[in-house]
């Protein structure tokens, strides 16, 4: 396939003036809130809503009393909907802080915020835990817990144990990182509307697959009855790609007083209700022979789940594909504590996975005396080191070869602290590379052309803002032979065709393919000429309709697709293994006083195959980049293990990049499509961006410094 051109955003000027319309901006009669628990452990021994419910305004006051109708819709990886199964206000437990105890509808925002003030609760106590390391945690070795083997068991390859204590070289390092919550720009929202037995739903999700029969589940309809509508996200992350505990609450409010209901979640209530990135602990043994070759990689991780579900890691995975390891061992434990089951945040196991491995391998670079980049670009592989398998593509190589010209790399002088900037700063260049699965998922597509050259498709994904809809228009316009502008989508709304999660980097990689072998069977059906073949007809519009599953997938798990369940597909395909790779290459300046960090610039060149839509590509990266940057050096969700829940819960005091602190953001593709994935030759970006960035920050910050940091976020006073 053709380099696509590079067009403007197809929404953007409808973004920048205010036209799309999210899930809260409707107008409603009512409006809902919650009031939450204030222990992390227990069970309500009493609640009191008499002064809440004589405020002037209040509709409804509900407590777990109320809701008995209601079931839970069960954990998203466990063969149900919700991002954990434990459904707040069905009982008097108490699983978390901050959890939901009652629900306070109202005439006015402010008469609703102002009665859940006044709800007063009583509890009855029990220990907990609150941490990885705190008294009570649970381990669970996941191979021996209940979750699908074939799916995540251990990742192993060769006799990793015995070609480490061969090794002539070897490196012994741990890594942790804290509890990292999403904070997407779009708060968590939803709006409820019943029209006698049917259901309407307006909220921003990445699912609204999973909330239409998650809903149907809890309250015992057909799915048939629920309308989930989502045509535009304001930022997802991972935090919405499931049925969060809201929706149900405002449908039952909305039925319960007939009339629309809307709930906006506040941020700090967010924190404790909504999936996080989980606290990790990483553990990476590297072992090299007399000639430097890396040949046992030894990787131990524990993380963080809750007590009610069992989250699963898949940490070691994508780290035993980033390079040619021939005997790799990795092996994880799931460790229970007392939160909401955490989630899959951006890049959400390959950040950290891409990080510890990363950094270990530029330590061994360092004891061996070579150079960082000359020494990844030996450990290159065209065969999966796992299964055997051959990659369907890796350009990582290229990428590191492409921006170490970009960067300047041959300007580095090595040793530690030798560099420094014309104000006194110590100056580090580091190099950093990560990997994402090339996953995609089954998908249906329709497609109308109209009399007028009018094209409008219908297809199984949502816009989080990563420019979904220009890819598909690009494609299409090249397909069909019209102007991108021509091209509308209908997304994320259940009433056109079943709408599968969009998460994990498979959207485009997904969508696309599935809208252009729809054109594919209009041009097929109707000719070169489709709209001379309608004029000939008499035909005001023709539409035709396509499903097609991901290469290789069977059609039982496909079949997910059509009740709302996840369906992905790969990276191991079963004929090969399908990633992405990138390549990071920062500077950084460091004060040498106050030990301040910045990175003035970052050069990124990205392997995804087939770039569909260049422009809202390179934002991806650069957005990426940006969180990279954040991950590495601001962001973390503190934790008070006496009192449990999360402290820092707000944009204030949870510490994301702002504009000063991010430099020159350079970013190149390689582009070579990839046929084996799919005909378009694309394969994920969304994701692939953040891995490697903060290795790379962090290997130049070692570089600036001659001090090793291993723990996220690097913060001055770990260099003081």
């Amino acid at each position: 396939m053709a380099n696509f051109p590079n067009i403007e955003r197809v929404d953007a000027r409808a973004k920048v003036t205010g036209a799309p319309i999210y899930g809260a901006d409707r107008t409603t009669p009512l409006h809902a809130l919650l009031a939450v628990s204030t222990v992390t452990k227990g069970r309500l021994a009493a609640i009191d809503t008499a002064r809440a419910r004589a405020v002037p305004g209040i509709r409804l006051v509900a407590t777990h009393e109320d809701l008995a109708d209601l079931t839970s819709p069960g954990f998203l990886l466990s063969g149900g909907y919700g991002f954990q199964s434990f459904a707040p206000m069905l009982s008097d437990a108490i699983v978390h802080r901050g959890q939901p105890i009652a629900l306070l509808v109202a005439d006015t925002l402010e008469a609703a915020a102002e009665a859940a003030s006044l709800v007063e609760a009583a509890y009855v106590e029990v220990p907990f835990s609150s941490k990885i390391n705190s008294t009570g945690a649970t381990i669970i070795p996941q191979a021996q817990s209940p979750l699908p083997q074939q799916i995540f068991r251990d990742t192993i390859a060769g006799d990793a144990a015995g070609a480490f204590g061969a090794a002539a070289t070897t490196v012994d390092v741990t890594f942790h990182n804290p509890p990292q919550h999403q904070n997407p720009i779009e708060l968590v929202a939803t709006v409820a509307e019943w029209d006698g037995d049917d259901l309407t739903i307006h909220e921003g999700t990445q699912n609204s697959g999973a909330l239409k029969f998650g809903i149907a589940r809890m309250f015992g309809i057909e799915p048939d009855r629920v309308t989930v509508i989502s045509p535009q996200v304001g930022g997802g992350f991972g935090q919405k790609n499931s049925l969060q505990m809201q929706t149900a609450l405002v449908a039952w409010a909305a039925r319960r007083l007939g009339a629309p209901v809307k709930m906006v979640v506040p941020r700090s209530q967010l924190f404790g209700n909504a999936s996080f990135r989980p606290e990790s602990r990483h553990r990476v043994r590297l072992g090299a022979d007399a000639e430097g070759r890396l040949t046992a990689a030894l990787y131990d991780v524990d993380a963080q789940s809750s007590r009610h579900d069992l989250f699963p890691l898949d940490y070691t995975n994508p780290a035993a594909r980033l390079y040619g390891i021939p005997n790799f061992q990795g092996f994880q434990r799931i460790v229970q504590t007392d939160v909401q089951t955490p989630g899959y945040m951006r890049a959400p196991f390959e950040h950290m996975a891409t990080f510890a491995l990363d950094t270990a391998v530029d330590e061994m670079a360092a004891a061996l005396g070579r150079d960082p980049v000359e020494y990844r670009m030996a450990l290159d592989t065209d065969r999966d080191p796992v299964t055997g398998l051959p990659f369907s593509s890796r350009f990582l190589n290229a990428c590191l070869s492409r921006g170490a010209e970009m960067f300047g790399w041959t300007g580095r002088n090595p040793e530690p602290r030798s560099m420094r900037a014309a104000d006194g700063q110590l100056v580090g260049m580091g190099v950093g590379c990560g990997c994402y699965k090339a996953a995609t998922a089954p998908a249906a597509a329709s497609l109308r052309l109209d009399a007028d050259g009018r094209v409008s498709v219908a297809v199984g994904v949502h816009e989080m803002g990563q420019g979904i809809r220009t890819a598909l228009a690009n494609a299409v316009a090249a397909r069909l032979g019209v102007h991108p502008s021509a091209v509308s989508a209908v997304i994320g709304d259940t009433r056109g065709v079943p709408q599968h999660t969009t998460a994990g980097s498979w959207g485009t990689a997904t969508a696309v393919p599935a809208v252009v072998e729809a054109a594919d069977k209009l041009l097929e059906e109707l000719g070169p000429d489709p709209l001379a073949a309608m004029a000939r007809r008499g035909l005001e519009s023709y539409e035709t309709r396509i499903e097609r599953r991901a290469p290789g997938q069977p059609e039982e798990p496909a079949r997910a697709l059509h009740v709302g369940r996840p369906a992905p597909w790969g990276p191991v395909y079963g004929e090969f293994v399908g990633f992405s790779y990138i390549a990071h290459f920062a500077e950084v300046l460091v004060e040498p006083s106050t030990c301040r960090i910045r990175v003035p610039r970052i050069v990124s060149v990205v392997d995804c195959g087939q770039v569909v839509s260049p422009r809202t590509a390179e934002s991806q990266v650069k957005g990426g980049v940006v969180w990279g940057i954040g991950a590495a050096l601001r962001e973390a969700t503190e934790v008070d293990e006496r009192y449990g829940g999360f402290l820092n819960t707000d944009i204030a005091e949870y510490v994301i990049p702002v504009n000063a602190d991010i430099g020159r953001n350079e970013v190149a593709f390689i582009n070579e499509p990839d046929p084996r994935i799919s005909a378009s030759g694309v394969k994920g970006l969304g994701e692939v961006v953040m891995t490697g960035v903060a290795a790379a920050i962090a290997n130049a910050t070692w570089h600036a410094t001659g001090r090793r940091l291993r723990d996220l976020p690097i913060r001055p006073e770990h260099l003081l």
